[in-house]
């Protein structure tokens, strides 16, 4: 029995060497086959492939050894491991490689307009961009956008409060005010951008004109057009965080708000005593995923304003898609995505910690 025990030992650790052997020797081939390839498209060395084909293929194996070494390691503990693997390979695949490739392509001078095609250049494109006005008054202009939530919350909040209570066609009301969240930002830029804000022939510019305003031109100024930018992307947005606050006042229990009116509370009391601090989890999940879409908003501004009158109205990521699109510069436009991608993560992050912080606080 003893023999057996040890046979067994020495068979696992045999295993164990093999797997970790194979997930080292797969990890080795293709960190240097990328490495290679990095360097032969920079034009650094002449040895390469043609293309990036190649890298898929190490990866893919890369892949199965994985799986394979951690089955081999792990015994039937690595079976339950297998299950989180895809995921974690796709992700990789989906998330880690595109930004990779980003920060390669970002340190290029790649022009689709020129003819040499893409050379290493560095970090020149990151010391243009330290110094392109315009980019960052795009992003003081995000910073305008971000404040914006605060007026988008209280609005959402007092129709969540609206429809929550007992009012007549309730039902009715829900579906009016989600139709806007139906819509796509397109759909809204040329109904409204477009359409109902036009300066000659649109029912807000006449209606203005019977107010009293000469000239109702929405998009002229630089204030009047961020303005109106906020509110058409208000207009579409609003109704996502009124259902999530509406879901959460749903959600409160019913003891606490019948011994709040048996004690006298009025409804402001109620609302700062008890509805508001009760409500907090719910609103900050529902301002920070509305952080999240504020920071990619790009469709309004591209096709009512394309970041005019002289920049007043351009977000980041509307400057970035017209350096691809009308400049055709990659090189410069991914240092661009890499630069405000890193300073989203930092400001994001301290966000959540300051929240989580303020949050263990009040609780």
């Amino acid at each position: 029995m003893t023999s057996t025990y040890v046979s067994t030992n020495h068979i696992q650790d045999q295993q164990k060497t093999l797997g970790k052997a194979m997930i080292f020797i797969a990890t080795i081939l293709l960190v240097l086959l990328f490495i290679t390839q990095a360097l032969h498209k920079s034009d650094n060395i002449s040895v390469g492939f043609e293309n990036w084909r190649p890298i898929l293929y190490a990866y893919l194996l890369w892949s199965i050894a994985l799986c394979w070494g951690i089955l081999l390691i792990k015994g039937d503990r690595g079976q339950r491991a297998l299950f989180v693997l895809p995921a974690f390979l796709f992700t990789i695949a989906m998330v880690i490689f595109p930004l990779i490739f980003s920060v390669y392509i970002s340190l290029h001078d790649w022009n689709l307009s020129a003819f040499e095609g893409q050379k290493f250049n560095g970090l020149d494109n990151f010391r243009a961009l330290l110094v392109d006005e315009y980019y960052w008054n795009s992003m003081l202009n995000m910073v305008y956008y971000l404040v914006a939530i605060l007026f988008e919350y209280a609005i959402a909040f007092g129709l969540a409060l609206l429809l929550n209570s007992q009012i007549v066609a309730r039902k009715f009301f829900r579906v009016v005010f989600l139709m806007p969240l139906m819509l796509s930002p397109v759909a809204v830029s040329w109904m409204l951008g477009k359409s109902l804000m036009e300066y000659r022939f649109g029912p807000a510019a006449t209606l203005a004109r019977h107010l009293g305003w000469e000239s109702p031109a929405f998009f002229s100024s630089p204030e009047i057009a961020r303005f109106s930018i906020m509110v058409l992307d208000a207009w579409t947005f609003i109704p996502f965080m009124m259902i999530m606050l509406l879901a959460g006042l749903q959600a409160l229990p019913k003891e606490v708000n019948e011994a709040a009116k048996i004690d006298g509370a009025t409804g402001w009391q109620h609302f700062w005593k008890i509805t508001f601090p009760l409500m907090l989890p719910v609103s900050i999940t529902a301002t920070v995923i509305r952080i999240i879409f504020k920071l990619k908003l790009a469709d309004v501004v591209i096709n009512v304003t394309s970041g005019g009158p002289g920049g007043a109205t351009d977000t980041v990521t509307s400057f970035i898609f017209r350096e691809y699109r009308d400049r055709s510069n990659v090189g410069y436009g991914t240092m661009m995505a890499v630069v405000y991608l890193i300073i989203i993560i930092i400001l994001m992050t301290l966000m959540l910690k300051l929240i989580d912080r303020w949050m263990q606080k009040v609780t």
